[in-house]
């Protein structure tokens, strides 16, 4: 079925759905994709897959020209560069000092981006930073959201992430063909923020999913319970969660392999936990699990996905 949201690109409408001529996708203005790690390197995938021209950038500049060469997509050697002509400017970056860094520093994006450009932060940022990029991006004329995403490498691989978007609603819909491409649940909560202020109320769901399906994986082992049954027996009941379903098996395999690493989980913990402060507000459950993975860092543990809470319960000492 045709979306209805238009976007402007090289001077003709093309609505997301329709092709050029009937021959496919065409391609539909430049892109730049901002970094290009687990999840970062399958969405820019994505996009050119549907034929859009995209141009890469990571801080770490081997990944990018290794995804160039593998994909035909450019590898640009500096922000600047990447975003120059660029129509839609994509991040997707480890922490909020690094998105702050993208558009601040000398050459970056607020220096580099053309006027009327869609800046889009799909990283897991601060609320308080998106308003800021979005205040100052929109006096040098840049169309600034913030989108970050749920589903993991998973989700990035397969274009199913949920996506959570914040900013002006219309620049949502101008970027909503691209977000297509990308995601499968992609919905607009409100103004600059409230995208980051729902992923952080994802997180906080994901923290305590991850922590009782990690508890209860401990427990069946103390217990004698076979794992692999018991997470079938109660999969389809109330207990039933998407944590439960794709990571608990991940870590009975012992698969610690970061589809979300746990430094970054950390960091989402304490962007909720200073926000929550901000208003007065505790959330002991989250200062719970953020202990637990803190605990897991002090042990070199870090770049391990959140599955590899199942280490901490397993030592023997605990």
């Amino acid at each position: 079925m045709e979306k209805i949201a238009a976007i402007l690109f090289n001077g003709a409408i093309v609505r997301s759905g329709e092709t050029n001529g009937g021959k496919g996708d065409s391609k539909m203005g430049k892109i730049t994709w901002i970094g290009t790690g687990v999840m970062g390197s399958s969405m820019a995938r994505h996009l050119a897959a549907k034929g859009h021209a995209v141009t890469l950038y990571n801080r770490s500049p081997q990944k990018a020209e290794a995804l160039a060469r593998e994909t035909g997509m450019k590898a640009a050697a500096s922000i600047a560069e990447a975003v120059s002509g660029s129509e839609f400017i994509f991040l997707m970056v480890g922490y909020p000092k690094d998105v702050e860094e993208s558009f601040y520093a000398p050459g970056g994006i607020l220096d580099s981006a053309s006027p009327g450009a869609y800046v889009v932060d799909m990283s897991t940022s601060a609320p308080s930073l998106a308003v800021r990029l979005h205040e100052d991006g929109g006096r040098r004329g840049l169309k600034v959201l913030d989108a970050p995403v749920s589903g993991g490498d998973s989700g990035a691989r397969n274009a199913t992430l949920a996506i959570m978007a914040g900013g002006d609603e219309e620049d949502f819909k101008a970027v909503l063909p691209l977000f297509e491409a990308m995601g499968k649940s992609i919905t607009y909560l409100g103004p600059a923020g409230f995208g980051q202020h729902a992923k952080a109320a994802n997180q906080i769901a994901v923290a305590g999913a991850t922590a009782a399906y990690t508890e209860a994986l401990a427990y069946a082992a103390k217990v004698g319970l076979d794992p692999h049954k018991m997470l079938g027996a109660i999969g389809g009941g109330a207990a039933g969660s998407w944590q439960l379903a794709n990571m608990a098996p991940r870590a009975l395999k012992g698969d610690f392999a970061p589809g979300f690493f746990i430094k970054h989980f950390i960091k989402d913990m304490k962007i909720i936990d200073g926000e929550m402060r901000e208003r007065g507000i505790e959330l002991p459950m989250v200062r719970t699990v953020l202990g637990l993975y803190e605990e897991m860092a002090a042990l070199g543990l870090e770049d391990d996905g959140t599955q590899a809470l199942i280490k901490l319960y397993s030592r023997k000492d605990r």
